[in-house]
């Protein structure tokens, strides 16, 4: 066998990092100017420890914005500047005693550990059942010989159970001492073996008691603790496994000579021409190009009834296919489509970094070092003032296995996990955990009007001008935005000729309309009084909603619109006012369009306010010592929503507007704020008993255990079962109800107190 230079050695090695850079680059993904993001799969982080461990060692690489580990799904988010190379981030994992790779959702198999777990769990139960048997023999009153024979078969037995069931354990606690650092189950794996270890020396002496039942009991209910916990975890995450059921896995591609071919859905690109059969799920955000057909959109809108889809529809990826077969062109790849933007804000929902989950991780990182020494201190306080090393070590062991940190640190993210899923059950989409906690302290609700209190698809009632030229030209303009009297207007004109005139460039002023220039005419579209001159509003209604096409500055044509209410808006803002929250609506629409449907909902209301002040009236109210949640939906709407303390934007929200928000609700129902707020009131609260479970456990136990009242058997079961309780109380959060009022807060704010709050 040949070997290398160490010349060729180092090519080798350089050669092998530079294909981990490549491959890295590859899986990342763009979320923001210079910014990119990369899954990585860790599967042997289990507790706060190991999410320090890595948070700490990945972000204290050179260019890494920021690194989130998900407990539950055991997966890592790293953001990074993308003008740098990409970081190292296997190698510091594995250097930090972490195995990962890239994450990638079709090897994604979360049964393979609950499989591991419950093979271990067989086995020490088997184990543990037969020297209980001989163990009985021996407690009857067996002669010497027959103990010492019955003992010698219960090590036989114990061992390799022990090597086998107790590795999950002993993997765990062998990576975090190798690289200088300790975790929960250094101390579960030292109690163990003590244990196992002061029997055997009790065998070897030939002494009256040996505890292999108690050391593979111990172990059989360390094991059943962590099954159930793992089965509870994944039952809180089932929303994020249905989501990614309804992926399709692949789809039928038209290439250029015409013949179809089978691709998997990761390698569909953007331009990609598909053809999806009836029964067939879209795989990827697309456009409809041929074909009518009907489709199941239940997981974006809610609705049960199908919606058709024609030449020029947008199909969403997720959506079900009923009736013909369709030709669609790809808009998007399966990471930027919708159901995996939905998978995401799933996953960032569970992994946020509330001011309590902080605090939990603290708690459990600062655990082990405190555990060990005392169960230390017990070790020598009993053996200085009985002499009996047996007792002495039976008690540590019992400190060591007892004063666990999993209830504390699942305390915070079980709630999260569950109120994601109950909120992704309602239609709601959390892009962030710690949003929740924001959300929960929230007493001031500002809406936007159109195409938030409104349902954003105005209908075009006419146009002061019969030029069909001007009229398409209009939609020309309005093509490039996605406000809602654009999309009216393009919709309206579809059966007109396709203006002749071309635009050299285009640009959209959020608050005022678009503009655009052929040549040197300046068209504009929007407010009367931004696109003209001079703007003539003589002979219009109270409460038109109109917008204007302009040519240099004179007035070309006028298009009016109507918009109506979200069916139950009334009842929504109804709802958040019984709770004691005031409710604002702050549009940049006139006063004429804002002020009756305001009356409408009996709420205060700040018209013509452009995008810098929105801005503004939101600090102001903050600055009065209110907790603001603002739901818009246009680009307009995007500074607010970011200044706002929590925000909220409907799916149907400009891109920038959905990036921006806190949370995403699909349906129409505008009844989306009160539940999200309620769900978010309800999580704090469990949040705080799991708290005081874990503390209050943690009082008791541990003082108990050094007193010498729990055996490691006792130990090992109360230990399981504080951290299913804490589990079992995030389960506990049902889906939203009324909003509970906050405490001291009056439910009949009148209109005039809630314009003096905001002034």
């Amino acid at each position: 066998m040949g070997c290398c230079a160490p010349g060729a050695e180092s090519a080798l090695l350089a050669r092998d990092a530079a294909g981990t850079g490549e491959e890295v680059l590859l899986a990342s993904r763009i979320v923001a100017d210079g910014v990119r993001q990369t899954d990585l799969s860790v599967p042997t982080v289990h507790c706060g420890v190991c999410i320090r461990t890595i948070e700490k060692a990945l972000g204290g690489l050179a260019g890494v914005e920021s690194a989130r580990v998900n407990l539950s799904t055991r997966r890592v988010t790293v953001r990074w500047h993308a003008e740098s190379a990409p970081p190292p981030f296997l190698e510091t994992l594995k250097q930090a005693g972490f195995e990962a790779h890239l994450f990638d959702i079709e090897s994604d198999d979360g049964n393979g550990e609950l499989s591991e777990l419950i093979r271990a769990l067989a086995v020490a139960g088997f184990a543990a059942s037969n020297i209980m048997l001989l163990s009985v023999s021996v407690w009857s009153g067996a002669e010497s010989e027959t103990r010492d024979l019955f003992h010698w078969l219960s090590a036989i037995i114990a061992l390799p159970a022990l090597a086998y069931s107790g590795r999950i354990f002993f993997r765990s606690a062998w990576q975090a001492l190798r690289h200088r650092r300790t975790n929960m189950d250094v101390p579960i794996s030292i109690g163990v073996l003590l244990a196992f270890g002061m029997s055997l020396y009790d065998t070897t002496q030939h002494g009256p008691h040996a505890y292999f039942d108690a050391s593979i009991s111990l172990l059989f209910f360390l094991l059943i603790g962590r099954t159930l916990d793992h089965m509870m975890r994944e039952r809180a995450r089932l929303a994020v496994k249905g989501l990614a059921q309804l992926a399709a896995r692949g789809a039928r591609v038209l290439q250029a000579d015409g013949k179809q071919v089978y691709l998997p859905v990761n390698e569909i690109q953007t331009g990609m021409t598909i053809m999806l059969a009836a029964g067939e799920r879209v795989p990827v955000d697309a456009t409809v190009t041929k074909g009518t057909s009907e489709l199941d959109a239940s997981l974006v809108s809610g609705e049960q009834t199908p919606e058709p889809a024609t030449v020029g529809s947008l199909l969403r990826a997720g959506t079900l296919n009923l009736t013909g077969p369709l030709t669609i062109v790809a808009t998007a790849t399966p990471d930027n489509s919708f159901l995996g933007e939905m998978v995401r804000m799933m996953e960032a929902a569970e992994q946020g970094r509330s001011a309590y989950r902080r605090i939990a991780d603290r708690a459990a990182s600062l655990y082990a070092p405190i555990v060990h020494l005392t169960a230390l201190f017990a070790l020598a306080g009993w053996l200085l003032a009985t002499g009996d090393i047996h007792r002495a070590l039976t008690i540590a062991i019992a400190v060591l296995i007892i004063t666990c940190p999993c209830a504390l640190g699942l305390a915070v993210p079980m709630v999260q996990v569950v109120a994601a899923r109950r909120l992704f059950e309602s239609g709601i989409m959390v892009k962030d955990g710690g949003a929740l906690e924001r959300l929960a302290e929230i007493d001031t609700v500002v809406f936007d009007k159109t195409g938030t209190l409104t349902l954003g698809r105005p209908r075009l009632l006419g146009s002061d001008s019969m030029d069909r030229q001007a009229t398409g030209i209009a939609a020309a303009l309005a093509s490039h935005s996605r406000h809602p009297y654009s999309r009216a207007l393009v919709e309206a004109a579809a059966d007109l000729p396709p203006s002749r005139i071309v635009f050299d460039e285009v640009s959209e002023h959020p608050g005022f309309g678009l503009e655009a220039r052929s040549g040197i005419i300046t068209y504009r579209l929007g407010r009367p009084e931004w696109a003209v001159a001079s703007p003539d509003n003589a002979g219009r209604m109270p409460g038109d909603e109109f917008v204007v096409l302009s040519k240099d500055g004179n007035r070309l044509a006028e298009f009016r619109f109507e918009d109506f209410l979200r069916a139950d808006a009334s009842t929504a803002v109804t709802e958040l006012k019984h709770a004691g929250i005031l409710v604002q609506v702050v549009s940049g629409d006139r006063e004429a369009a804002v002020a009756p449907m305001a009356r409408q909902l009996d709420v205060p209301c700040f018209a013509s306010v452009m995008p810098a002040g929105k801005i503004a009236h939101i600090a102001a109210l903050e600055a009065s010592g209110r907790k603001v949640l603002m739901v818009g939906d246009g680009l307009n709407d995007t500074p607010a929503l970011v200044a706002a303390h929590a925000s909220m934007a409907p799916a149907t929200a400009a891109d920038i507007g959905r990036n921006a928000a806190d949370l995403v609700f699909l349906r129409e129902s505008l009844s989306a704020v009160p539940q999200a707020i309620s769900v978010a009131r309800n999580s704090r609260r469990l949040v705080r008993q799991n708290f005081a479970l874990a503390i209050a456990y943690n009082l008791v136990a541990v003082p108990v255990a050094i007193m010498g009242y729990v055996t490691p058997l006792v130990a090992a079961v109360a230990m399981s079962a504080s951290s299913m309780l804490v589990v079992a109380n995030a389960l506990r959060l049902r889906s939203p109800r009324k909003i509970a009022p906050r405490a001291g807060a009056d439910a009949q704010l009148s209109a005039k107190a809630m314009m003096e709050a905001a002034e």
